[in-house]
């Protein structure tokens, strides 16, 4: 892959601009606002040309990576392409221009297009009440662990049930949402990268509010024990929840109610292929057993009839949790995905991405070590230990990987693996991608000590301090010690 490097100096728009100029003074002529509505003071908005705008934004979009530019391997994260059909149709003045407190008479379309998305997903993961309202995973993890203590709650145990179990795989979001929802934490440890189900089966107890899990898990292996886990946790009182960040790995094949599980949530931005990253849009999708559905939250979209409402008589709920009703741009999206695919068609998707994971983790194999075993499903894991030897980090692999065109892979994590590179590339990438990169990573992982530790260098924006960019953010030409502008 030819990576085109990008112009690094690119001016940000003010600095760019003249000012004084007519656009300044472009308000104070238009006719009939009121005086009281007149600014005092003209905004010091920036004097450009169309053409001046349209460039320089280009130009910035250059200096970014994007999925429709190049591949992004970011293990457990399903970076899928976003279908052009799918966002016309969220664009539409009828989907776009809606509002979240129309008469529930003039969006009838709409709700009928979320009832039908919800049933859909309720075949799909196998738990049959789903509701669309959480913003994105985290909050449908936070919003799960809220109906699981209401739950406890109603049987009198919330005193005792305090304590939610995770694997030393997990998401972060995991321990994070179980502590906000009141709960604390333990860890359980992996024996060649699954659950030791002993170690389990000696945690669980009357204390024991949940066991949050991901199958795949994030080292890419399927718990085959997950029947033995799922009766672990439910013999002990305590309800099984499954994180769906790995579900594009199982779709049409198996699911979260067959495996026992009482709760989900589900992120439509990856494996439904709605946008994905830049702090939104999301839509974290729940999905809950007959046990715990009752608690889902309000309002529900009801059929009656040939129309459709939404219902907020719902005693046992858990509340409102997000203004409006979900996002139904993202929505919308995900509905023409499954429309597009039908059930065959999931489970293709679902069998592509893991023949794209093998393919390539035995492709990269030859390169790094490959922790337990090497068949996965849609991800998989390489550790950068052997690079130590040299003085190479993995981070500094990552960033060489940059320099070929292609979005790092997600590094450091799980932590069970050391100096870890997780690699995902979902079904939506052909094998002529999958070369690509896998030569893309021959070059950079027997390059120099000396060219790995400077990388990138064909970037927009060169190494950095990411720990202090983070905490100390500079956005000026000035602040980044760049060539001014003559």
């Amino acid at each position: 892959m030819t990576f085109r490097q990008a112009r690094y100096d690119e001016p940000l728009v003010w600095e760019l601009a003249r000012r004084g100029g007519a656009a300044n003074d472009a308000a104070a002529t238009i006719p009939g606002i009121p005086e009281r509505f007149r600014r005092a003071k003209a905004p010091d908005w920036p004097e450009l040309s169309e053409l001046e705008v349209v460039r320089h934004y280009t130009r910035l979009s250059q200096m970014n990576f994007g999925i429709d530019t190049s591949a992004y391997p970011l293990g457990s994260c399903t970076m899928k392409y976003n279908p052009k059909v799918s966002e016309l149709l969220a664009r539409r003045d009828g989907a776009a221009a809606l509002h979240p407190y129309q008469p529930e008479e003039t969006v009838q379309g709409a709700l009928e297009i979320l009832w039908r998305l919800e049933t859909a997903l309720a075949k799909i993961t196998g738990l049959p009440e789903v509701s669309l309202q959480p913003a994105a995973g985290a909050h449908g993890e936070y919003a799960a662990l809220l109906m699981i203590r209401a739950h406890i709650q109603e049987r009198g145990e919330l005193a005792k049930r305090t304590e939610v179990l995770l694997p030393d795989t997990a998401h972060g979001t995991n321990p994070a949402s179980a502590a906000m929802a009141g709960f604390t934490t333990r860890e359980i440890a992996s024996v060649d990268g699954c659950v030791d189900v002993a170690a389990l089966k000696a945690a669980v107890s009357d204390r024991t509010a949940a066991f949050m899990l991901t199958n795949p898990n994030t080292a890419g292996l399927f718990e085959s024990q997950i029947g033995e886990i799922a009766e672990t946790v439910h013999g002990a009182g305590g309800m099984l929840y499954y994180d769906g960040a790995n579900l594009n790995a199982i779709l049409g094949v198996t699911n979260p109610g067959r495996m026992g599980f009482d709760v989900a949530h589900l992120n439509l931005h990856k494996t439904f292929a709605t946008p994905h990253g830049g702090g939104g849009p999301g839509a974290g999708v729940l999905a809950a057993s007959d046990v715990l559905g009752p608690y889902l939250p309000v309002p529900r979209v009801r059929k009656t009839g040939r129309s459709f409402h939404l219902d907020y008589d719902r005693p046992k709920s858990i509340g409102k949790i997000k203004t409006g009703y979900g996002n139904f741009g993202l929505d919308l999206r995900a509905y023409a995905f499954l429309l597009t695919h039908g059930e065959e068609g999931l489970r293709h998707i679902s069998r592509r991405a893991v023949l794209n994971a093998n393919y390539l983790g035995q492709k990269l194999g030859k390169f790094l070590p490959r922790p337990f075993r090497t068949l996965v499903k849609h991800e998989f894991l390489l550790s950068g230990t052997p690079l130590k030897a040299n003085g190479v980090r993995t981070l500094d692999l990552a960033k060489r990987l940059l320099d070929e065109g292609y979005h790092a892979p997600t590094i450091y994590f799980p932590s069970l693996v050391d100096e870890a590179l997780m690699i995902e590339f979902p079904e939506t990438e052909s094998r002529r991608e999958l070369d690509g990169f896998a030569a893309a990573f021959e070059r950079a992982v027997t390059d120099t000590p000396e060219h790995l530790h400077a990388a990138p260098t064909a970037t927009s924006v060169r190494r950095v301090d990411e720990v202090l960019a983070a905490r100390q953010l500079h956005l000026s030409r000035k602040d980044l010690d760049l060539p001014q502008p003559s």
